[in-house]
């Protein structure tokens, strides 16, 4: 097979299957691109939908937001749905646009090296080499589990595991689990493995935020009138998306009514934990909204529960079977599952790819920390595109949206590839300053929102740069990606016959573009 696939090339390879990936796929299809793979490592598509089965996995967004627009799916069963019927969604998507002749199942993409005097990119994979004139991660920021440097984990006797890993062949019942920390999949985790763990142990680093789900079953009626009258779940659609740009607006510009948020917390707590110690342990101390606020209606009833215990420290080592807390206090389990997340802000991908200059992407990012331009490009690594790149997650809403608004990138950066190539081989590569531009007016514009007040939480890098939130509202964000500007790039073009290597020209100035980069952060206010 690797033999078969050393000389193919393609106009557009895109890395993962998840919502990014199938997503670019079927706008590709639709603006008229068909000459393109997906490389998925896995045997199936779904990405994080795919990985994550652990009991409890659902969505925290609702499921008529959470799903793709040009894809309604009048069927949700629930109003937050659980993983199996997500991914269930994902396969229907595939079938439905006829992806699954441009997929690779089990292909590692194992290195990326952009031929500068080819102008495309070099892609080795697990299943053989080939070449493409752009590449798109869509791999995602939860792709890769991170198992925190515990000592004496390597010694454990029981049994350990990610949540992103679960082992269904392990028996819970009757077992003395420790569950080590209280995000997102925690809080889904705990309430689903309360009742059958003997006794459970929860190591809590920093308390969550918590709000009501009121998550509910979607009526028939519903149902048969969102599949009769598509009319009416696009209405359900838009109100969702007002509700939660609200949200987002409050997080990011009012912050006097984040105190009147706060109390309907307590208050939600308070209802399920009579305890005033336990209360005590699980309430913040930051302002809500800096770690992203958690929805829950069964996580506070099951730590309230006789058979689970508290620890309000960090995992600090492992004797034995015996896990020891920052401050001293010890549990001895049977397994450990780790809710640890994910390698958000230092990409794992980002050390496989080599731009124009022959660095990693990681070492072009090592000294400013991860960014790009409007989170989808970045300069160095010309034709290489991100879905879900950096400061494009969100603390409300959802991720589809911004996974869209880039769809709307890709297909327009690639159109404008063909209008310039003019039959020739051509390729854009983000102007520094541009890029420079833009980031320094987001961080500027960060600084001031709830997101940067203090706390620890995956928005931030490990030397607390803000690298992954996005700090706006999607119909911003959608509004900065509507476009590729071609003042913000230089255009490579590719060498006549005999001419050498490939030449760097820089694009024309065009009409309202202006020196300096200024208008390369315009949108982002």
């Amino acid at each position: 097979m690797a033999a078969e696939h050393e000389q193919e090339h393609v106009r557009v390879a895109v890395i993962g299957t998840g919502f990014g990936g199938l997503g670019a796929a079927v706008r590709l299809r639709r603006a008229g691109v068909t000459d393109f793979v997906l490389l998925e490592r896995r045997e199936a598509v779904g990405g994080t939908w795919h990985d994550n089965t652990y009991p409890g996995c659902a969505c925290d967004i609702p499921s008529h937001l959470y799903s793709f627009s040009f894809a309604p799916n009048p069927e949700w069963p629930r109003s937050f749905s659980p993983q199996p019927d997500i991914r269930a969604y994902l396969e229907q998507v595939t079938d439905t646009f006829g992806l699954r002749q441009h997929i690779r199942f089990n292909t590692e993409v194992q290195q990326l090296s952009w031929d500068a005097a080819e102008l495309y990119w070099r892609v080795v994979t697990s299943a053989g080499t080939l070449t493409a004139d752009v590449v798109v991660s869509a791999a995602g920021p939860l792709s890769e589990p991170r198992l925190p440097d515990v000592p004496g984990l390597d010694s454990f006797e029981g049994k350990v595991f990610h949540s992103a890993t679960w082992d269904h062949d392990y028996d819970l019942r009757g077992k003395r689990v420790a569950v080590i920390g209280t995000g997102a999949s925690a809080i889904q985790i705990i309430p689903a493995i309360q009742p059958v763990a003997g006794e459970l142990t929860v190591f809590q680093r920093t308390p969550a935020w918590v709000l009501p789900r009121n998550d509910r079953a979607i009526s028939r009626a519903e149902r048969k009138l969102h599949s009769r009258f598509p009319a009416t779940q696009k209405l359900r659609r838009f109100a969702l998306w007002g509700v939660r740009e609200l949200e987002t607006q409050v997080f990011a510009n009012y912050p006097k009514l984040l105190p009147a948020v706060e109390q309907v917390a307590k208050l939600h707590m308070k209802r399920a934990v009579k305890d005033p110690e336990l209360r005590r342990k699980l309430t913040p101390d930051y302002r809500v909204g800096c770690k992203r606020t958690l929805l829950s209606d069964d996580y506070y009833p099951a730590l309230a529960r006789p058979n689970t215990h508290v620890i309000d420290s960090g995992l600090k080592e492992i004797r034995g079977n015996t896990l020891v807390s920052a401050d001293g206090r010890e549990a001895e389990v049977d397994a450990v599952v780790f809710c640890s997340g994910f390698y958000v802000s230092d990409m794992p991908l980002a050390h496989l790819v080599k731009g124009a200059d022959g660095e990693t992407l990681a070492e072009s990012w090592a000294a400013d920390g991860m960014n790009a331009l409007r989170g989808t490009t970045t300069t160095g690594f010309p034709n290489f595109l991100f879905i879900i790149g950096p400061n494009t997650g969100l603390g409300t809403s959802s991720m589809v949206l911004i996974i869209e608004a880039q769809l709307n990138y890709l297909v327009d950066y690639v159109r404008k590839l063909d209008t310039l190539g003019g039959g020739d081989k051509a390729a854009l590569d983000v102007r520094p300053i541009a890029q420079h531009a833009y980031n320094a007016k987001l961080r500027e514009r960060i600084k001031s929102t709830v997101w940067e007040t203090g706390c620890t939480s995956w928005y931030l890098d490990a030397q607390g740069r803000p690298v992954a939130v996005w700090p706006g509202t999607t119909a911003e964000f959608r509004k900065v990606t509507r476009e590729v500007r071609l003042e913000e790039y230089e255009v490579l073009r590719a060498p006549r016959s005999g001419a050498g290597t490939a030449a760097r020209r820089k694009a024309p100035l065009l009409a309202g573009s202006v020196s300096g980069g200024a208008a390369a952060g315009e949108d982002v206010r």
